[in-house]
């Protein structure tokens, strides 16, 4: 039972989640869905781009379990004093690591960890460092590291470098003596049943574990489910000891919203402010009701576009007709050419008639601001469409809780507590993450769909962001007959 840098990662952040990966490799919970899947693949291409700023290096290509094979090659790799080493694989203390790149330097090697992130985080140390104690336990002199992390000043296509390099041997060579215990200690885990690891803020850091769900109790009145509390927050209250909504103390200050949830989970019912009715007045005008779906690249693919940044790809557009009913229009870019110029053309054009223009959330509003700049010859009209704009968000969440939005005002939470004839069930993509990396794989990935497949791709699409759309409809309506009650 070996250990890998990847798995000794998921020990330090919590054993029983490294048991579970080690133990049960095939858990649900570890299969990749469509949006960890895409990042994987963009991981790929982001190593495979790393590998070329070091010209004149040897790949070490074998398949993931050709442990032996990769070994020696890398040893002929470092017998022919190769300038740089892909994937150099070593073993030691019965761990096995691979390095991105290993880098010969005149008195030694410098390893080189490359990471689809903007920047250099912390919890990239423990992976660095437990990659130094094998090589050197291997007798590999290595005299630095770095991690090699996309550049976040970097613009598409030419402006500045794709790649940051940071050097984080000092903070490396900190955590080297922690390693040899750290191994010993999970190798022996491993070796026993599952352990009992009490739930906490390690279950969010440095990032959500996929087992979540075996974990923290399924309940309604669960902290974590408190209004804006998030993991961090939630682990201090069971630090604290207050594990359930219902035991918080009366005299902790709350923001009102999670006030309000209290007053709703006590009583069972939903909890409709007084000022409701004034702050639903300046949607008594002509409404249209807008929403986005956005591509999202590591690297990027459109003009002055920087590394994850967002581009709309996608609008959907209700807007009353004068006599009762809703026209609807919708935007879905096709092809692999920059998709913003058309979309703001077409989005000007559907909504020019609206005296406000409802959304939910800032991102509407974030989303055109950006095509401001992405578009500057619409700068004009998209000024004045940012002007119309008028956020339905705020206005439940300073008046209305439901007992079963669970401490989110999230659509997809909201609007089958408040409108349950209408929700996201029927639908093929459920989720704007998954909407996004469907976006981008019909857009940018050539041969894979068949004409069928293509065309029912977009029809999902076109479909998920329609009812978002139609969705702050039918939650505008009832809210307007909550204010009269």
């Amino acid at each position: 039972m070996r250990l890998s840098k990847s798995r000794f990662v998921a020990g330090v952040q919590c054993h029983k989640l490294l048991w579970w990966k080690v133990h049960e490799p095939d858990a649900v919970e570890l299969q990749p869905d469509i949006v960890l899947q895409d990042r994987f693949d963009q991981g790929s291409q982001v190593g495979e781009l790393a590998q070329t700023r070091f010209p004149g290096g040897t790949l070490i290509d074998f398949p993931y379990r050709e442990v032996d094979a990769k070994i020696e090659a890398t040893r002929l790799a470092l017998d022919f004093a190769a300038p740089a080493i892909y994937e150099a694989s070593f073993l030691a203390d019965n761990t096995f690591v691979a390095v991105d790149v290993l880098e010969r330097l005149d008195d030694g090697f410098r390893i080189i960890e490359v990471k689809s992130s903007s920047s250099q985080k912390d919890e990239h140390i423990p992976d660095a460092a437990v990659q130094k104690h094998v090589l050197v336990q291997c007798g590999i002199d290595v005299r630095a590291v770095e991690i090699m992390h996309l550049n976040k000043e970097y613009r598409h296509p030419d402006q500045g470098d794709l790649f940051a390099r940071t050097d984080v041997t000092t903070p490396v060579d900190e955590w080297l003596g922690r390693i040899p215990a750290e191994l010993e200690a999970q190798l022996a885990m491993l070796a026993g049943p599952c352990p009992d690891i009490e739930i906490g803020e390690h279950c969010f850091k440095p990032r959500d574990c996929p087992f979540m769900e075996r974990c923290w109790p399924d309940s309604p009145d669960h902290i974590i489910k408190l209004y804006n509390v998030g993991g961090v927050k939630a682990a201090a209250y069971m630090d604290r000891g207050i594990q359930w909504i219902s035991g918080i103390p009366a005299d902790e200050k709350l923001p009102a919203a999670a006030q309000r949830q209290l007053r709703a989970m006590q009583s069972g019912e939903v909890v409709v402010e007084s000022g409701l009715a004034k702050d639903l007045e300046p949607f008594d005008v002509r409404l249209g009701h807008l929403d986005f779906e956005t591509i999202q690249r590591a690297v990027p693919v459109w003009e002055d576009q920087g590394p994850w940044h967002q581009a709309a790809a996608q609008f959907s557009y209700h807007q009353e007709d004068g006599s009762g009913g809703f026209t609807h229009a919708e935007h879905l870019a096709e092809g692999p050419l920059d998709a913003r110029p058309a979309l703001a053309r077409a989005m000007i054009e559907a909504t020019a008639d609206a005296e406000r223009v409802v959304h939910y959330s800032p991102f509407e509003k974030t989303r055109i601001r950006s095509l401001q700049k992405s578009v500057p010859e619409l700068e004009g009209e998209l000024k004045e469409l940012e002007s119309k704009l008028i956020d339905l968000l705020p206005v439940i969440r300073n008046n209305v809780y439901h007992p079963d939005f669970q401490g989110s005002f999230s659509l997809k939470f909201v609007l089958p507590a408040l409108v349950p004839e209408l929700s996201y069930d029927d639908l093929v993509i459920v989720d704007g993450m998954v909407a996004s990396v469907t976006i981008a794989r019909l857009l940018f990935v050539t041969g894979k769909l068949s004409p069928e497949q293509h065309e029912k791709t977009r029809h999902d699409l076109l479909e998920y962001c329609k009812r978002d759309t139609w969705a702050t409809v039918r939650l505008l309506e009832r809210l307007r007959e909550l204010a009269e009650v």
